[in-house]
């Protein structure tokens, strides 16, 4: 991957902490909905819980599509992307608590927060992994996009 474009796709992910996330219901048709995430690089890591619909979505397809961008004043100001990748659920308990961590950084000094935050084993921690990300800048004209395939980049 170009590591302009590798910098480009980072930065939105690291200026945004909401996605919209479709997931497979088992019969067959796309449930979205709109979740928190944080990432590391490329990977990002969102949490619901273990008996949500999303969760049993997930433990029976592991394919999901998202999106992520700001709602502009202009629509030549749309910057954003989707992504194509594919979830797994975080079992290492090292890399859950990192997760949380890394999540609840994004959201600090919360008001009215009456709650203690969960520990890993509480709540259903995702990975995803992206397979191709299409990186959409209307800045460059209109309904431009750039696609990156990142099939390699997972594997490795």
């Amino acid at each position: 991957m170009d590591a302009r474009l590798k910098q480009k796709i980072v930065s939105l992910l690291d200026t945004h902490r909401t996605m919209r996330l479709a997931t497979l219901r088992p019969d067959g048709w796309p449930q979205t909905t709109s979740v928190g995430y944080a990432n590391d690089g490329l990977t990002l890591y969102f949490l619901c819980g273990q008996e949500s619909q999303k969760a049993a979505n997930l433990a029976r397809d592991d394919r999901v599509s998202l999106a992520i961008d700001d709602d502009t004043p202009q629509v030549m100001q749309i910057q954003g992307l989707s992504m194509a990748a594919r979830a797994r659920r975080v079992t290492d308990e090292a890399e859950g608590a990192r997760a949380l961590g890394l999540l609840f950084a994004r959201y600090p000094a919360q008001e009215g927060m009456t709650f203690t935050l969960p520990a890993p084993a509480e709540v259903a921690i995702f990975r995803l992994t992206p397979t191709v990300i299409s990186v959409l800048d209307y800045t460059q004209g209109f309904g431009h996009t750039e696609l990156v395939p990142c099939e390699a980049e997972a594997a490795g």
